[in-house]
């Protein structure tokens, strides 16, 4: 019986090392051995207030502004007013009791089947297109495609990534801005600070079905497992990036859909780039794209490739690439 049970559980053990060494294998041949960074050449301008084409600008240009806010936004035409208006509410007040402070609000329009763009571009003819910019993407590239598209068009000395649905409070902008100065000095001019949910865990888990929460729990277990420790909430869309760390990391993003995050977070570390984790005020909000167990499990199965591409040499991170 004992050898049996012996036999069984080395069965096991080879068809797990098994099953290991397909997946990897699989994740090693699948893998691109660069990011794919390519505009169309649409998506190269962008329409200033009056209609007119215009050349959008480039992360490698000097800065030119403060702060630049990048809004990834898919079929949004109705939570992003919301969001909108909070936002150039508080960075128009804030400019007006600094006059030194300059900004940017760039929203890019994921490939939208709705009006999301005409409803942006509003924005632009009432701001101005120097304050206020949309970019257009030819095609549904996913909410980390997005966010390079626009990071790469911006020209904030800060770049801060926010949802469009606006579950964020805007003004704990300035709560990222303290948590980055905080971290100085910062080695070659590289910081992040990522807002975070994790004190609000208590409360959602009582608002969540047991179904939900387990899928949760084993998402954070399998981030911390698998790619990057020491951030609990490595999802929350609203992150603040000197303009250095910004550059280094998203050049060098492999996901483009919703996992970019843990990626993202994965090649901060790599670099040793330091990264704040701030409590921000967060309100759930109706019309989330994503579908629970599906896109749970497409990004649990981007986590495991997303380890297995980096260790097995598929994916480097010993080079960046600019877009051309």
């Amino acid at each position: 019986m004992s050898s049996l049970l012996l036999q069984l559980a080395v069965l096991g053990v080879a068809l797990a090392a098994a099953a290991l060494i397909l997946i990897s294998f699989v994740a090693f041949i699948t893998a691109t051995k660069m990011p794919h960074i390519h505009q169309h050449e649409e998506e190269k301008f962008f329409l200033n207030a009056r209609g007119q084409k215009e050349t959008l600008p480039s992360i490698w240009d000097s800065p030119t502004k403060r702060l630049s806010v990048v809004v990834p936004s898919y079929n949004e035409e109705k939570r992003l007013p919301v969001m909108m208006d909070e936002a150039l509410d508080y960075l128009e007040e804030r400019q007006k009791q600094d006059p030194t402070f300059t900004y940017e609000v760039i929203v890019v329009d994921d490939g939208s089947k709705d009006q999301t763009s005409k409803v942006a571009f509003k924005y632009c003819q009432k701001y101005g297109s120097d304050k206020v910019r949309v970019i257009t993407l030819v095609k549904n590239r996913g909410k980390g495609g997005a966010i390079r598209m626009g990071i790469f068009s911006s020209r904030g000395e800060k770049i801060l990534m926010a949802d469009a649905d606006g579950a964020t409070k805007f003004p704990d902008v300035e709560k990222l801005e303290k948590g980055l100065n905080d971290l100085q000095p910062w080695p070659e001019q590289m910081a992040i600070a990522c807002g975070s949910r994790a004190h609000l865990e208590k409360e959602s888990i009582a608002q969540r079905s047991y179904f939900r929460t387990l899928l949760m729990y084993g998402f954070h277990f399998l981030v911390w497992f698998l790619c990057v420790k020491g951030v609990r909430d490595t999802q929350c869309g609203f992150k603040l990036f000197t303009r250095e760390a910004a550059s280094r990391t998203f050049s060098s993003l492999h996901i483009e859909r919703w996992a970019f995050d843990v990626e993202l977070l994965y090649i901060a570390q790599f670099f040793k780039i330091p990264i704040a984790e701030i409590a921000v005020n967060w309100t759930e909000i109706e019309g989330s794209k994503l579908i629970p167990f599906w896109s749970w499990l497409q990004m649990g199965k981007d986590l495991l490739f997303i380890r297995l591409r980096y260790l097995t040499g598929a994916w480097r991170l010993d080079q960046t690439k600019k877009m051309n």
